[in-house]
């Protein structure tokens, strides 16, 4: 794919007179064209600044003699679209960002691009895209946000929600909740903990399709506008040196994401998202492949909501890379593995530096010897459900408890506040998957209401549906396969005893073979929630979400 296809030779003139009406000069047109994917908009505060960032980036592409050019992208708040409609649009948006990133991108043959996301769906949207692409390509993400302050403690969108649980339990004022409501999100930014959109930004780092400081640098801090210049200039010399997201984002890179991904902590989406990205490069990924990799990468990071530090904490404390540094002197890292700067993740890291041991904990000092996610199996989940463990109290690694079981987030949510969960119970929601949903909404209403319940160390939640990076707990999703396709979670009655063992990795229903084979016989499929418009075709074609959730076209 080149610029030159859309611009060179006389069959391109009535091409070259649009780029005339578009006010580009004859020097403009012979220079190669960039790209630049914007995910700019109003409704979403970790893309309020990402005006500024581009700009920046234009810069650095003019500097290093390309002419820039800008193209959107969208992307959906999570936190707004949190506990209505609007949650079954956010995951969905990820494909929607991917497929009109390819065709933006070969529509115009673009020589290079760089992709400037920042939220959840928006960052692995878009790698998604640049391996479809692939041309030279290069992230710089918004960047995160400050953590606010209430009550002499940094604080995030996770105490918000918390908040409005303890409210509901009785512990927390009114006043209290509107003190959280106008400290805890103070600055533009991805929200501040180890969410999903800062641990996708982080493992973009990881992969190395991002510069040093792409996941942590804060979005206020003027180095974010200066490495956004240097995004510019380093997609021109990777143009140079036809170094191509297929030959950055290999099966040991993603591997290498993996393995960051669980020294840090991150989202549980993280499984969702690796394996979407990882089938554009055409590696099969098997969420299974985390389980191996967690027994042996130590967790060094507990940021917000598994701990009280926080994206401006590990950026003072050297960021991904020291964190790659720590795992790489063990030899848990591919270091042979190119990257964006030209030079491999080796080279890269060899003089990082861990400024601060609490933050990142040291190899021989972790929280926990294993990693912070797990992948558990048994027959609840056949196919696969996933649990941040680093967020889950001791007291709750193993647990057994009767299900109560709601067959929507709506209805667990109304009996969660209205103190029908006791101690010892297991919520169980679901048609809440990828189909079932459709959209697989998070469940961060529930999870942040059980802790603000004071339910936290004494109450599971398991779902087909999945959990926001702010969620933390007994919070096991992903469970596949999903109840709208006659998963085993499908069959679970109120009152069956659930038997979870994130240490052994199991999620059992404690029922007989037999028992279920009989409800299996009398299970129907339920009705489609959505019959039209984009939710109704996205749920035609999707996948279950131990697959990455990504879609399909029908064989039938």
């Amino acid at each position: 794919m080149s610029s030159e296809n859309m611009k060179c030779g006389m069959q391109q003139a009535p091409a070259r007179s649009l780029l005339n009406a578009l006010g580009f000069t004859p020097e403009e047109i012979k220079k190669p064209m960039v790209g630049i994917v914007s995910s700019y908009n109003e409704i979403v505060p970790g893309h309020m600044n990402i005006d500024k960032i581009v700009e920046a980036v234009k810069l650095g592409v003019a500097e290093a003699g390309g002419m820039p050019v800008v193209f959107p992208a969208i992307a959906v708040c999570d936190g707004i679209a949190m506990g209505h409609i609007g949650m079954k649009y956010s995951l969905v948006t990820r494909d929607l960002i991917a497929d009109s990133t390819e065709c933006m991108a070969i529509a115009h043959q673009f020589d290079a691009l760089v992709m400037v996301p920042n939220c959840d769906k928006n960052v692995p949207g878009l790698l998604m895209a640049a391996a479809r692409v692939n041309v030279p390509t290069v992230f710089v993400s918004g960047g995160p946000m400050l953590a606010g302050h209430v009550k002499g403690k940094k604080r995030s969108l996770s105490s918000m929600f918390e908040a409005v649980g303890s409210y509901a339990a009785g512990t927390m004022t009114k006043e209290d909740v509107t003190e959280f409501e106008n400290h805890v999100c103070p600055t533009c930014g991805s929200c501040s903990g180890m969410y999903t959109a800062n641990s996708m930004n982080c493992l973009t780092e990881a992969l190395g399709m991002g510069l040093s400081g792409n996941g942590t640098i804060p979005a206020v801090y003027s180095d974010r506008l200066r490495l956004a210049k240097h995004a510019g200039m380093a997609v021109m010399e990777l143009l140079k040196k036809n170094i191509r997201p297929r030959d950055i984002m290999t099966k040991d890179a993603i591997l290498n994401a993996l393995t960051v991904d669980m020294a840090l902590g991150c989202s549980t989406n993280s499984m969702l998202h690796l394996p979407a990205i990882a089938h554009e490069v055409g590696f099969d990924f098997d969420i299974s492949f985390a389980n191996p990799i967690s027994e042996k990468t130590p967790n060094l990071c507990h940021l917000a909501p598994a701990g009280p530090t926080y994206m401006e904490d590990l950026n003072e404390a050297g960021g991904v890379y020291a964190v790659m540094k720590e795992l790489a002197d063990i030899g848990l890292i591919h270091t042979d593995c190119m990257t964006v700067t030209g030079n491999t993740i080796g080279e890269n890291i060899k003089n990082a530096i861990n400024k601060d041991p609490e933050v990142i904990r040291p190899t021989d000092n972790p929280y926990s010897k294993t990693g912070g996610l797990a992948v558990l199996k048994g027959n609840l989940a056949p196919d696969g459900s996933v649990v941040k463990r680093s967020a889950v109290v001791p007291e709750m690694m193993v647990h057994e408890g009767p299900a109560r079981v709601f067959d929507c987030e709506e209805d667990a949510i109304e009996a969660i506040k209205g103190g029908k969960i006791k101690e010892g119970d297991v919520v169980v929601i679901r048609y809440e998957g990828p189909k079932g949903g459709p959209g697989m909404r998070e469940m961060l209403n529930p999870t942040s209401a059980i802790a603000g319940m004071g339910l936290g160390s004494t109450v599971a939640l398991i779902t087909d549906g999945r959990f926001s990076g702010a969620s933390r707990g007994a919070s096991i999703g992903h469970v596949s396969p999903e109840a709208a396709l006659g998963g085993p979670i499908a069959l679970v009655e109120e009152g069956d005893i659930i038997a979870i063992d994130i240490p052994h990795m199991t999620l059992d229903l404690k029922v007989s073979d037999d028992e279920l084979a009989a409800r299996r016989a009398n299970w129907k499929p339920r009705e489609p929630k959505v019959t039209t418009g984009y939710l109704a075709r996205y749920a035609s074609m999707v996948t279950s979400g131990n697959r990455g959730a990504i879609l399909e076209i029908s064989k039938q």
